[in-house]
């Protein structure tokens, strides 16, 4: 993020709109989250280290995935 400023927002301004804030991070936004002025944390975008890996796809096996439960019954 060389060059670029973080903007900072407060805690309640991010929890009413967090799907504008997610959809500004996949764009590569990254922003300082405060609460009574005082900052909290950060929000950045993941690098190409951070990006997981997917293991198994449950959906494959069911249409919106497996619980925990049933997952669990089978280990």
């Amino acid at each position: 993020m060389c060059g670029m400023k973080q903007q900072i927002i407060g805690l309640k301004e991010l929890r009413h709109n967090i799907s504008k804030y997610s959809s500004a991070v996949e764009k590569g936004n990254s922003f300082i989250i405060a609460r009574k002025s005082k900052p909290l944390f950060q929000i950045v975008p993941l690098d190409d280290e951070g990006v997981w890996e997917t293991v198994a796809d449950f959906t494959k096996f069911k249409k919106g995935g497996v619980t925990i439960d049933e997952l669990l019954k089978v280990l």
